[in-house]
């Protein structure tokens, strides 16, 4: 695939979207703002290995350096102290965004063992759509020799559509895969 995901926003999508619901102004159409993958990190309380994995990973994945989530309080129940690390967040925006989506679409989705798509009951409401994975090895970047524990992650991909119907013919335009 030779063209950028952002020429064929331009160039295809945006007329398609302005025909599907009759937008008045190109501006109206949504576009993709950012993407957000996140990974809580319970364990990493305990094993400040896991947390420089994880980063290492999202900086594999990604191509950028992740932000590390502190917990502001302690809570005895779940052994968490004030100040230590709970999380990793990574915000991509213009070209790595359209570079990471470019990638999860072709080639980690379909990574997946019997793919058969993923569920559009995901969007929230407002036009953004979360999605789950279930282990890092989906993206070509992480051999599976490197890891020491199969991590999951969550990816937010927020967009300026106002329904999720538009977010829907946003994306399916981009050409993630889909089910139902």
């Amino acid at each position: 695939m030779n063209t950028s995901l952002q020429e064929l926003y331009l160039n295809k999508i945006v007329p398609d979207l302005e025909r599907q619901f009759q937008y008045k102004n190109k501006h109206q159409v949504p576009k993709l703002t950012k993407i957000t993958i996140n990974r809580g990190l319970g364990e990493a309380g305990q094993n400040s290995k896991a947390l420089d994995k994880s980063i290492e990973e999202f900086k594999l994945i990604t191509g950028q350096k992740p932000i590390i989530s502190r917990s502001r309080k302690a809570i005895a129940g779940f052994k968490i102290r004030e100040n230590i690390p709970v999380g990793i967040t990574v915000n991509l925006r213009r070209q790595r965004m359209y570079d990471f989506l470019n990638k999860l679409i072709n080639l980690s989705l379909p990574r997946i063992r019997d793919f058969r798509g993923i569920s559009s009951k995901n969007f929230d409401g407002r036009g953004n759509y979360n999605l789950g994975l279930k282990e890092q090895l989906l993206f070509p970047e992480i051999e599976y020799d490197q890891i020491d524990k199969i991590r999951g992650f969550d990816i937010s991909i927020i967009t300026t559509a106002s329904t999720d119907e538009e977010s829907l013919a946003l994306l399916k335009g981009l050409g993630m895969p889909f089910y139902n």
